[in-house]
């Protein structure tokens, strides 16, 4: 932590604040991690060789302004740029932007409502269009048009007077201070004019399938249910790329995933990783780097709250205590997670330490029940004025570990008189419309709430940030309480982290008390790649390992 930074949190003032807050400062909120900002390259690349990275999960969305999760953001980071980004130690660094706009160098006013940024000169789309101005205004306009089914209007929502100056240099107003927005920025990728305005309906431009950047690599091909192509960007502004060809490998079953690891047919194991059980194992392997990683990734346990079973809050505090949380930790996650009760990591400067701590307790469990009127009918499944207390449970097909979760939660609910039936599904079909439009029953999932390592939950707790109900966001479990919302917008509008924490220990405690997710651990992921692989590096403050994809290579 650079001296400035160390006197931003011991004696912050506003404008250290808001000129900080570009630079980075409320993400050295995180500790635990390291890593270097990434530098520009100063001498010829060398790009040779091809890397297999494998997914669990298959990338279905490439217009990475469109409703999606992590895994696309594994392709993401390969096609496109933001204006700037986050790396490993949370310091905001250039990307599309010739600088990260602060209070210091004249890109934010002194009240955080004026921004000017400046843009590189001579960067190209992948074919071969000149990136300008034009491109950073036509994507902000994107993410906000009603007609377009964007995956974030927050921050967005507030620019006014948006104004090409010149082909380098674009200016808005924020009609007001928002604390959350350089974070947002930096994952937000700039999509090219040229072909998004060429659609009449940008929700089903071919660009969509058929993706251009100006990142690291270029699109070359998706062999659905199998893999993705891409192929080295020669002419990239930055850093890299140092290989011809990158090949993202689509293994839904973990086993599999392990297993190709080992023979060597994949030399960087992305999403979902090793499992626990391959953990002993897999750091004895020769030839491999493994590693236990902490992640900002929460596991949990989630519910439709429009789904009339669980409109009841003592179901849901029920259930929480009918699940032996440490049990499953154990014996199926070998110790490695660490068990929690709300959704912000404990690294965070924003974690609330205080919350009630469950317990397995399914004496307690029944008697909520018993409290609340649901009975056991003659099937003995518990029901209350004819809503059976049963419903079904989804998650990844061939992630062998959360089905063996299932049945072990399946059979405590038994026991409880409530019926949980299982519904995987593949990922591409799990993780869209199906999770995204609110069509399930229940989930286990793992998210990664925050937006680097920004406290602002906005997009998965706002009543506003439905998509089922027309919003835009991440609230798919359709959660809608006004005070929350009024807490989101209050910790927005703050800038000193002292000042911002009380709202969002709230909000967790509030989350904690309604349970629309019961919250079971955050990750400790374990990750491995083939030795003479270099730059692989953690992050915390992004949502998938190849943020810096660019830089990789092999020795």
């Amino acid at each position: 932590m650079s001296e400035i930074e160390k006197h931003f949190l011991t004696h912050p003032n506003r404008r250290q604040t808001l000129g900080l807050m570009a630079l980075g400062a409320s993400s050295v909120m995180f500790s635990g991690l390291t890593g270097q900002s990434p530098a520009f390259a100063a001498e010829p690349k060398s790009i040779k060789g091809q890397l297999t990275i494998s997914f669990s999960q298959e990338p279905t969305v490439f217009n990475p302004h469109m409703p999606h999760i992590e895994v696309d953001d594994g392709i993401h980071f390969s096609l496109y740029d933001p204006l700037f980004s986050v790396d490993a130690e949370g310091k905001f660094v250039p990307g599309l932007a010739v600088e990260v706009p602060t209070v210091e160098n004249g890109g934010i006013s002194a009240d955080g409502l004026q921004w000017k940024v400046k843009l590189r000169e001579g960067v190209k789309w992948h074919d071969g269009k000149p990136f300008t101005a034009e491109d950073v205004k036509a994507t902000f306009e994107l993410l906000v048009d009603p007609n377009f089914r964007s995956w974030r209007k927050t921050g967005h929502e507030l620019i006014r007077d948006l104004k090409v100056v010149s082909p380098t240099e674009i200016t808005w107003r924020m009609e007001k201070a928002f604390a959350p927005y350089p974070s947002i920025l930096a994952s937000t990728f700039i999509t090219p004019k040229h072909l998004m305005s060429a659609a009449s309906d940008p929700n089903n431009a071919p660009f969509n399938n058929a993706p251009v950047g100006t990142g690291p690599f270029k699109w070359v091909e998706r062999i659905a249910g199998d893999h993705i192509m891409m192929a080295a960007n020669a002419d990239y502004y930055g850093e890299g790329p140092y290989v011809e060809k990158l090949i993202y490998k689509y293994i839904p079953d973990l086993n599999v995933m392990y297993t190709q690891f080992k023979a060597g047919d994949i030399d960087v194991l992305g999403l979902q990783w090793i499992t626990p059980d391959h953990y002993e194992e897999a750091k004895a392997l020769p030839g491999m780097e493994v590693a236990v990683v902490p992640a900002a990734t929460i596991e949990s346990f989630t519910f439709n709250m429009e789904r009339p079973q669980f409109k009841d809050p003592a179901v849901r505090e029920a259930l929480y205590a009918a699940i032996d949380k440490q049990s499953i930790i154990d014996a199926l996650y070998y110790g490695l997670p660490t068990p929690t009760e709300t959704y912000m990591p404990q690294q965070s400067f924003y974690f609330n330490p205080n919350l009630p701590k469950q317990a397995y307790d399914m004496d307690k469990a029944k008697a909520l029940l018993d409290k609340a009127g649901w009975k056991a009918g003659s099937d003995g499944i518990r029901a209350k004025d004819g809503v059976k207390l049963a419903f079904s449970c989804s998650t990844t097909a061939g992630n062998h570990i959360r089905e063996q979760v299932q049945q072990y939660i399946q059979q405590s609910f038994k026991e409880l008189g409530v019926e949980m039936s299982i519904s995987n599904l593949p990922p591409a079909v799990m993780w869209g419309d199906y999770w995204m439009m609110s069509k399930f029953d229940t989930v286990i999932v793992g998210l990664n709430f925050l937006t680097g390592s920004d406290p602002d939950t906005s997009d998965y707790f706002r009543s506003t940030s439905i998509p089922a109900k027309g919003g835009a966001g991440q609230n798919t479990w359709q959660y809608a309480n006004p005070e929350v919302d009024a807490l989101l917008a209050k910790g927005g509008s703050l800038f000193v982290p002292e000042e911002r924490k009380a709202a969002y220990l709230k909000v967790q405690e509030i989350m904690r008390k309604d349970l629309p997710f019961l919250p079971l651990f955050q990750y400790a992921t374990v990750r491995g790649h083939k030795k003479g692989i270099e730059n692989i590096k953690p992050n915390v403050n992004v949502r998938i390992d190849t943020w810096n994809v660019a830089t990789w290579r092999k020795a």
